[in-house]
């Protein structure tokens, strides 16, 4: 079973402010396990990785994620799959940054989703 890909998916700007209640029961219907967290203004997380798959969804503020070169800006509604093992690093805007971080150890593709926000 393929893994779950490195993409950003943009929230659309006329479907009105990302419930957060909403978000984490869509996480957790896809099979994350779901926290809330949130960063202060200009927080940097060095290059990592995580043992399991990641998605993260921007709840209030704005986040850039760096990977291979490229940056994956984040705004409130926007979303950041990020699979296991891809060295990435982060930056909070100058906002800080809240969002929800669901953690999955196994990429389930077999799971059915609605179509992407």
């Amino acid at each position: 079973m393929a893994g779950m890909k490195l993409r950003r998916i943009p929230w659309k700007r006329d479907a009105g402010e990302p419930g957060e209640r909403a978000l984490r029961a869509r996480l957790e219907e896809e099979g994350f396990e779901v926290h809330s967290w949130r960063d202060p203004a200009d927080r940097i997380y060095d290059e990592h990785h995580h043992d399991c798959d990641e998605s993260l969804w921007l709840l209030r503020g704005s986040m850039v994620f760096r990977v291979k070169g490229r940056d994956y800006e984040l705004r409130p509604g926007d979303r950041l799959q990020l699979p296991a093992l891809v060295v990435h690093r982060a930056v909070a805007g100058p906002d800080g940054a809240t969002y929800l971080i669901g953690h999955r150890k196994e990429a389930d593709e077999s799971r059915p989703t609605r179509s992407e926000a």
